[in-house]
């Protein structure tokens, strides 16, 4: 049963030896604390069935919800975007209910000391599939915490912290949740607004659900305010349903007689069903098919005050680190002696860092850091969480989808610099300098990024033409050929290679991103000075213009059997133009309410550059882990589309993988100027030998960790090149 954590299970959680309890059947606040109230135990339970790691022992999986409220008038939580129309409880508060989960020692003497908050992505959890190797990519599972692969986060001692902050994430499949309030008029009226969505069919259907994005399928939409889409409203407005055949396409309307504000799924004749009104769903008897872009502009209500997912991860983290041993409210799980929190999160959720940190929240109400750490990865945008009626589940701007949604504003720098276009000056780490709570940062990132998603304009100038210094507490680290998220083996055989012209990328992250780890623990706990950042740079002439990229002119193959067409670089980036999302928007906070959607573009742009690559296609600059020092084929940070899909477009988020011919001969006779395996490796120990050379390196440089590279080098003894990525 549900309770709120008292005596027995707290003891049972902690394992602390309780000099006072509080007793409870709600539990009041200390009055130094913030804004979490109360912390509702669901259950305790042995995770990962009782599995025992090493010194750190068997594990305890805490699950629980965060009764938290927020003074909307504080200055911590003023900015935040329509609190001021939020209901209050009786205290003049703001409610919220977050879902938390922890993963801790069951022994706590035998914690490291380490809090590692993960920002879930969507809703799902993150953390054990980037660190831990052999976590299959099973979103099920790993929601479930049924395989922790290695187990090496749990080896360490590191206790994980999960919860809920995007309040739109739909319920399902171990998805943590976030219960936000909703927006309302002082007179009590709903509050509406003009939302502009992008919809994609996977597959032929006649229903999508109004935000049934790419990356949105498991988000809940703003319900429109009318399912009359025929008749003008008050204001004249009336909603318009678009479809391009490609990001740059012109748009084309579909008649408003052809679609409507319902459901209607195929039936069993796999004809599409009587439409049933829905104020969240949208019906095309025709059907919407793959392959096409759609949009749709509708007028909303109800939004959620969604900026609070800032607020929940800042109390969430200084009531767990902070508030265990010295205050009244003894009763949270996850307590440890002088704790060091580190923040994480990828993608989506490495952006939601960068805005948390830039928007001042790692400092909570009682000016105290929150987070002593903190790893973005793969997130070089920023997160439009504060947005009146905001959509967090869209991309930051990737080439083809989602490519006209905030999070792209600058400022895109930790460092401090002047853009001209914007005429403004700042830098994401502005407010923290300015009140000294800023963590230390390890930004980590790919080739796909720095292709896609304009990361380069995190370590440049607005307009690419010089390096930027950057802050004494930040280091950057790009992964050099590799893709937004490792490609799973084994690669597809046919084309379309998951929709994309070449085979994905697998070239792994986890064995850079564990030394890393261990680096800013290290860093933070004993002083210990990081590896330097290590990323092109235009100074060494590894960071240019994609026009300017020497990449081979590697013909179609058919090495191993699988028949590739020629690699085709186009020599272009995903551009940035300055965008204006109107008067009521203000993007130096990202923040505010969309009023210009799709927003105006200036014609001025940006400029990111991307890595130079060697003679094989593999990129300069960077760690260059061991996979791309001993390479058995080209690893790239881009790819196009497949033409049945959005022809000569990045295949969104997806690397490229084109292995080396087997021979000498092979490669001659499909005319590729990259060496072939045998002309690289005369024999099985030379492949050894150069294994065992670069991976020493690695771990010299701190970039591989020494246990890591004894399993790496023992599966090529065994394996040879078979082994590998």
């Amino acid at each position: 049963m549900a309770r709120i954590c008292a005596a027995a299970c707290l003891a049972k959680i902690t394992g602390l030896a309780l000099v006072s309890l509080v007793a409870m059947g709600a539990l009041a606040p200390h009055a130094a604390q913030a804004a979490i109230d109360r912390l509702e135990i669901l259950r305790t339970e042995p995770a990962f069935g009782g599995q025992t790691f090493g010194e750190a022992g068997v594990f305890e999986r805490v699950s629980a919800r965060a009764h938290g409220s927020l003074d909307p008038k504080h200055p911590a939580n003023a900015g935040i975007q329509d609190i001021e129309l939020a209901p209050r409880n009786a205290q003049g508060r703001v409610e919220y209910v977050s879902d938390v989960e922890i993963v801790r020692p069951a022994n706590r003497a035998r914690a490291n000391g380490v809090l590692l908050f993960n920002i879930t992505n969507r809703g799902n959890k993150g953390a054990l599939s980037l660190f831990n190797v052999d976590v299959a990519p099973n979103l099920t599972q790993i929601n479930a915490l049924q395989n922790p692969g290695d187990g090496f986060l749990q080896k360490t001692g590191t206790t994980l912290v999960w919860f809920g902050w995007q309040g739109d994430v739909q319920p399902g499949n171990g998805r943590m949740l976030l219960k936000l309030p909703v927006a309302k008029n002082a007179n009590g009226s709903p509050v509406t607004g003009i939302v502009r969505s992008e919809l994609i069919a996977r597959a032929p259907t006649p229903t999508l659900h109004l935000v049934s994005g790419w990356f949105t399928a498991a988000s809940v939409p703003p319900a429109t305010a009318s399912t009359d889409n025929r008749t003008p409203d008050a204001q004249g407005f009336v909603p318009v349903l678009s479809v391009r055949m490609h990001n740059r396409g012109a748009p084309m309307q579909i008649a408003n007689t052809e679609w409507s504000f319902g459901s209607c799924p195929n039936g069993p004749d796999g004809k599409p069903s009587a439409v049933k009104p829905s104020a969240t769903d949208l019906c095309m008897p025709a059907g919407f098919q793959p392959g096409r872009i759609y949009e749709l502009t509708y007028k909303a209500r109800d939004p959620m005050v969604m900026g609070i997912g800032f607020a929940v991860a800042r109390d969430l983290g200084t009531f767990l680190k902070q508030e265990a041993a010295r205050q009244a409210m003894a009763t949270q799980p996850a307590a440890l002696d002088k704790p060091t929190a580190i923040v994480m999160g990828s993608s989506q959720s490495g952006r939601f860092i960068r805005s948390f940190l830039h928007r001042g929240f790692n400092r909570d109400e009682q000016g105290r850091m929150v987070f002593d750490g903190a790893i973005p990865h793969i997130g070089g945008g920023l997160m439009p969480l504060d947005v009146r009626f905001a959509q967090p589940g869209r991309s930051a701007g990737t080439e083809q989808v989602d490519n006209l949604y905030p999070g792209t504003e600058f400022p895109f720098a930790y460092t401090r610099v002047n853009d001209p276009l914007s005429g403004r000056t700042q830098g994401l780490l502005d407010r923290c300098s300015a009140d000294g709570s800023c963590p230390r940062i390890f930004h980590a990132a790919t080739a796909l990024e720095m292709w896609e998603l304009r990361q380069s304009l995190g370590f440049t100038d607005p307009l690419g033409l010089r390096d930027l210094p950057e802050p004494a507490n930040v280091r950057s680290y790009i992964m050099g050929s590799t893709q937004h998220a490792s490609a799973p083996r084994p690669l597809p055989a046919k084309a379309p290679f998951a929709g994309c012209e070449q085979q994905p990328n697998p070239n792994p992250q986890t064995w850079t991103m564990r030394a890393l780890y261990v680096a800013l623990v290290d860093w933070i706990r004993t002083g210990k000075e990081p590896p330097a950042s290590e990323r092109p740079t235009i100074a060494a002439g590894t960071l240019v213009a994609p026009e300017q990229v020497r990449f081979p002119l590697i013909p179609a193959n058919s090495y191993g059997g699988v028949q590739r067409p020629a690699a085709r670089l186009l020599a272009t980036h995903n551009p940035l133009f300055l965008q204006d999302y109107g008067p009521g928007f203000q993007p130096a906070e990202t923040r505010g309410i969309v009023t210009w959607n799709p927003p105006a573009l200036s014609s001025a742009r940006y400029n990111p550059l991307v890595a130079q690559v060697d003679l094989d296609g593999n990129d300069l600059g960077g760690i260059r882990n061991l996979f791309v020092r001993v390479p058995i084929g080209t690893y790239t940070g881009w790819n196009n589309f497949h033409d049945s899909l959005y022809k000569d477009g990045f295949c969104t988020l997806q690397g490229s993988f084109i292995p080396f011919a087997a021979t000498r001969e092979e490669r001659l006779k499909a005319g590729d100027p990259r060496l072939s395996l045998e002309e690289r490796y005369p024999s099985r120990e030379a492949y050894l030998e150069a294994i065992r050379r670069a991976a020493q390196d690695l771990v010299a440089r701190r970039h591989l960790l020494a246990q890591d590279a004894e399993r790496l080098i023992a599966e090529a003894a065994r394996d040879g090149w078979t082994h590998r990525p």
